[in-house]
């Protein structure tokens, strides 16, 4: 998070409450939400996550500009 510049309230704010979730194949999910993070940009941030019976294990987190690669239309 902190290499890639991504705040804390942001990424925990998608964890809370994403936009979408996405399960994997291999049994992760993505969590992932559009945000303006800064400069009147739009990223989507993404979040790759191993969810277990008690916890939650984030993998990795980062932003993209390439939201039509990854967003689903539902």
């Amino acid at each position: 998070m902190d290499r890639r510049s991504i705040p804390i309230e942001l990424l925990e704010s998608v964890l809370m409450e994403p936009q979408q979730v996405i399960e994997q194949l291999d049994g992760k999910k993505v969590y992932q939400s559009q945000m303006d993070l800064g400069g009147g940009k739009i990223y989507l941030l993404r979040t790759i996550v191993i969810e277990f019976a008690v916890y939650a294990l984030m993998i990795t987190a980062y932003r993209t500009k390439k939201i039509g690669k990854y967003w689903r239309e539902s």
